[in-house]
């Protein structure tokens, strides 16, 4: 068997058993889950899920690794959009985002470079949606007019 049939062998063994982690939370409810009556059942779904999680990045980020060192043209390219990412994040960081400390209703104190961060964080998904929208009505125009 090749990989590719080996991995979905896989992710349905994992999805199924998923599921049966799901059944088996949902049916303790949420006032037992509350009352931590059957907190331990769920920590360790919790834990499995966790584990399960940093197996699945670590993979991907093993053959992302893998890929980028065989193809030194995707590397490159690779590398030039993590260096738009970082310059557009830090435009919107000392560019755009001013941080004022605050209260929170919870009665805590958000700091200064805390709202700045916040503030940035959202600068930034404004700016990366408006390019990908850009470059979404770029390609279909430029569709349109083939």
């Amino acid at each position: 068997m090749d990989l590719q049939k080996i991995l979905k062998i896989v992710a349905i063994v994992i999805g199924v058993i998923s599921i049966f982690f799901l059944g088996s939370i949902l049916s303790a409810g949420d006032e037992a889950i509350k009352a931590g009556q059957s907190s331990g059942t769920v920590n360790v779904f919790m834990y499995v899920s966790y584990s399960i999680l940093a197996v699945a990045v670590l993979i991907v980020l093993a053959f992302t690794v893998l890929n980028l060192v065989s193809n030194t043209s995707g590397l490159k390219n690779t590398l030039i959009g993590i260096g738009a990412f970082v310059v557009l994040s830090l435009i919107c960081y000392f560019g755009f985002a001013n941080g004022v400390e605050s209260s929170l209703k919870d009665g805590n104190i958000l700091s200064a470079n805390g709202s700045k961060l916040i503030g940035a964080g959202l600068y930034l998904f404004y700016f990366l949606a408006f390019i990908a929208g850009g470059i979404m009505l770029g390609f279909g125009i430029k569709k349109m007019v083939k």
